[in-house]
């Protein structure tokens, strides 16, 4: 069966999508497990998912089968591969980049670098007790540096760029997520997949659901919090507040209970178990050794470190509405990059190259550098701002962002 556009549009309730052509019904995509989750994407709006299904998906041959049961019809020959609200051309030169990078051997993991990641991780692990039992000091700071790294190490499991074998990739992510980090691998992957499939935008990136309830984020949409006399929080205040909220409670309060709410409902089972092994660990070997104020203190600055990393590549950015853009575009609009250098890698886990890793996510990170120059340069062709910024200043244009949207806020609240 041969569709137009504006059949598909009129039918936008059943989620119907475009990918190569082909028209499929993503109502019944919960019918089929093995489709990793970039038909998220059409719970939200109707596209052209052909970018994102490259982006997301190491194995396509075997999703395309799973495929063939959503499959209702293809595109009419008469209409086009690209919407009008998306740039063509930058679509065009992105394909060409992407086969480029393949061709270059990009998207193929090192596993030494891997390997020696983990190894450094047990190093920290092997000097937190070493300093324990021979000093009798705390071991806090370094079962932090060994649980942000985890954090991070899981990071690339779970955007399975560690193996060549997905499986591999799903394993070893439910053993560091779950076992190392106390949280489950499934739901990390249901929320991190929809802020991938669109960043920043209101409503359907789950990483900026504090708005508005504890935050005001993004110029247009505080300016229409406050048009609509809208006031949760004294959003005028919100960047003396942040310090004291988003980046030491992240951790122990919300993540903690959400990530066991999402689990048990959507009854992930194995995930639970394994979380549990974590908490027993936790508590009876960590707990037994330190009072409740040491374990507070390991939870506020694993969570403090993790929010200044994940939020400053975003907040400062745009934050709005799904636009219906392009894959460039809505990366570009909602990413920026922090400067190279041993420390902010090593830091930041290389999401100090968080433009790559948003056009490329299943790359692995140690890649990122050498894509940069190539996404430097489609940016640079199209008029597209390229973002790069020291790491400090990332830091407290996160601040100023939240400043400056709180301040919209207020205006429009009192004289709009």
């Amino acid at each position: 069966m041969h569709l137009g556009l504006k059949k598909i549009f009129q039918e936008r309730d059943k989620r119907w999508s475009i990918c190569y052509r082909n028209v499929y019904n993503c109502v019944r995509r919960m019918e089929v497990s093995n489709i990793v989750l970039v038909f998220l994407i059409s719970s939200f709006t109707l596209v052209h998912l052909q970018d994102a299904f490259v982006a997301f998906h190491v194995d396509k041959l075997l999703v395309s089968k799973y495929l063939k049961s959503l499959q209702i019809g293809e595109l009419a020959s008469d209409e086009p591969s690209v919407e009008p609200t998306k740039n063509k051309m930058l679509v065009e030169d992105f394909r060409e980049l992407r086969a480029t990078v393949e061709k270059m051997g990009l998207l193929k993991p090192n596993q030494l670098f891997f390997f020696l990641h983990l190894a450094h991780i047990l190093l920290l692990d092997a000097a937190a007790w070493l300093i324990l039992f021979y000093f009798g000091t705390s071991l806090i700071p370094f079962i932090v540096s060994l649980v942000v790294q985890a954090s991070w190490l899981q990071h690339d499991l779970g955007h399975l760029s560690v193996f060549r074998m997905t499986k591999w990739n799903h394993l070893l992510h439910k053993f560091v997520m779950c076992h190392l980090i106390g949280a489950s691998a499934k739901w990390w992957t249901l929320l991190h997949s929809q802020h991938h499939a669109k960043p920043n935008c209101f409503q359907k990136d789950p990483d900026i659901d504090m708005h508005p309830f504890l935050f005001t984020l993004g110029k247009k949409l505080s300016v229409e919090l406050g048009i609509k006399k809208k006031k949760y929080m004294p959003y005028n205040h919100q960047h003396k507040y942040f310090f004291i909220t988003l980046p030491p409670l992240l951790f122990p309060t919300f993540f903690q209970w959400h990530t066991f709410y999402i689990a048990y409902t959507k009854r992930y089972w194995v995930d639970l178990a394994w979380m549990l092994t974590f908490y027993i660990r936790f508590f009876f070997i960590y707990g037994s050794l330190f009072g409740i104020k040491s374990l507070l203190a390991y939870y506020f600055i694993f969570s403090s470190w993790f929010v200044w990393v994940s939020q400053m590549n975003h907040i400062p950015m745009d934050i709005y509405y799904d636009k219906n853009l392009d894959w460039v575009s809505t990366q570009l609009q909602a990413t920026c990059n922090v400067e190279q250098s041993l420390f902010n890698d090593w830091f930041t886990g290389h999401l100090n190259f968080q433009i790559e890793h948003h056009l490329f996510p299943t790359m692995p990170r140690h890649n990122y550098w050498k894509v940069a120059p190539l996404v430097k340069s489609l940016c640079a062709k199209h008029g597209i701002e390229y973002q790069c910024k020291p790491l400090l200043t990332a830091f407290a244009d996160i601040v100023h962002s939240l400043k400056n949207s709180g301040e919209l806020w207020l205006d429009a609240y009192l004289h709009k």
